[in-house]
């Protein structure tokens, strides 16, 4: 909101809770322009809490009315064309013609100032000049005036894999372009929502989230050091493993078959802070070791160069299992006698004429 106050969040929720009664939309606009195989974008369509038609429908108690502008379920045009001209929705974004309005950004952030004879990656075309406006020009234009601006994937959020050691195109994720300490004019931090691709739930939750705190209805959304939503990323991978007691007993598995814990087949779950293993992958089902694959760390701001070679044993993850194998023997046979002890029915539990469960006549 242009010449808006921007002193407090919740003051901008209150605006904007006004101009949803008033049936004036939220808009989102979506950028999938930056470096990326819109992965993020194909695995929101499987979020089932909520699913994307409940938010843009407005299915939820609550929720405000939105106008979703989103590449990829605008069927009814291109980006500089057709019926109503997708592209002219950011520009409209950019005159102040909409608002409030929430930007999402999908993709890793080029460094345009090291491709002087060309750039790396655009979003439209400039009408005055016919050249394409880069990603993040995007970003510059439309960033001062949003609500709040959501990094989806890991590669908008950290950088991902176009931001490997090596890349050509200096990518970083949007805390990088914008800064860390970045904040929109409603006092909202940089949203980061990682993975590669996106766990589906996890962003339509973390969009609901930033809709009811836009229509005054929510706190200002907690996040953690890096940005991420605390309520989804405040465990690690392995404290939400069914694998996990595995591991405390030193049990671990050497096939994909097996049951058992993949730290030794190259699982980083005890670092990674993720909770696919507990909410599963789509509407509950799946997640990565659920189904037998080793976490490789991809919802980490270190991902992937920090997490190489996949399929080795981490770093430490030797020592802490052989560890974790020498105790675990132990608690495996003490356990054991545990087990013969409490896999039966007390010796009570039997027929006859004498009572012999300890009761005691109150006369």
């Amino acid at each position: 909101m242009p010449g808006a106050s921007a002193s407090t969040a919740s003051e901008t929720a209150s605006g904007a809770g006004s101009a949803a009664d008033d049936e004036s939309p939220i808009h989102i606009l979506w950028i999938n322009a930056g470096l990326s195989c819109d992965g993020d974008s194909v695995s929101l369509t499987a979020a089932t809490q909520p699913s994307i038609e409940q938010i843009a429908l407005q299915g939820l108690p609550g929720l405000p009315k939105v106008a979703i502008h989103w590449p990829l379920i605008d069927f009814e045009c291109g980006p500089t064309q057709g019926a109503d001209n997708f592209i002219e929705w950011f520009f409209k974004a950019e005159r102040g013609e909409i608002e409030p309005f929430v930007l999402v950004v999908e993709g890793s952030i080029p460094n345009e100032s090291i491709k002087a004879e060309g750039y790396w990656c655009g979003f439209g075309d400039d009408p005055e000049t016919g050249q394409p406006i880069t990603t993040s020009e995007w970003i510059d234009r439309l960033s001062p005036k949003a609500l709040a601006v959501v990094a989806i994937g890991t590669c908008a959020t950290y950088g991902g894999i176009h931001a490997m050691e090596g890349n050509p195109t200096g990518a970083m994720g949007v805390p990088d372009y914008l800064g860390w300490e970045w904040k929109s004019h409603a006092g909202i931090p940089i949203v980061c929502v990682p993975g590669c691709p996106i766990q589906p739930d996890n962003f339509a939750e973390t969009l609901t989230y930033l809709l009811h705190q836009a229509a005054g209805s929510a706190p200002m959304i907690p996040l953690d050091d890096k940005l991420r939503p605390t309520w989804l990323f405040g465990a690690t991978v392995h404290e939400g493993c069914d694998r996990a007691g595995y591991y405390e007993q030193g049990d671990f598995a050497t096939t994909y078959d097996s049951p058992k814990c993949l730290v030794k087949l190259g699982c980083w779950g005890p670092v990674v802070k993720c909770n696919v293993p507990k909410r599963g992958w789509m509407d509950g089902i799946g997640g990565c070791p659920n189904v037998g694959g080793i976490c490789i760390a991809c919802t980490m701001p270190g991902f992937p160069d920090k997490f190489m070679p996949f399929m080795d044993e981490p770093p430490g993850g030797k020592v802490s299992s052989t560890a974790s194998g020498i105790y675990g023997m132990a608690i495996r046979r003490l356990r054991g006698i545990t087990l013969k002890t409490v896999d039966k029915e007390p010796k009570w539990r039997h027929p006859g004429r004498e009572l012999t469960t300890g009761y005691r006549k109150p006369w």
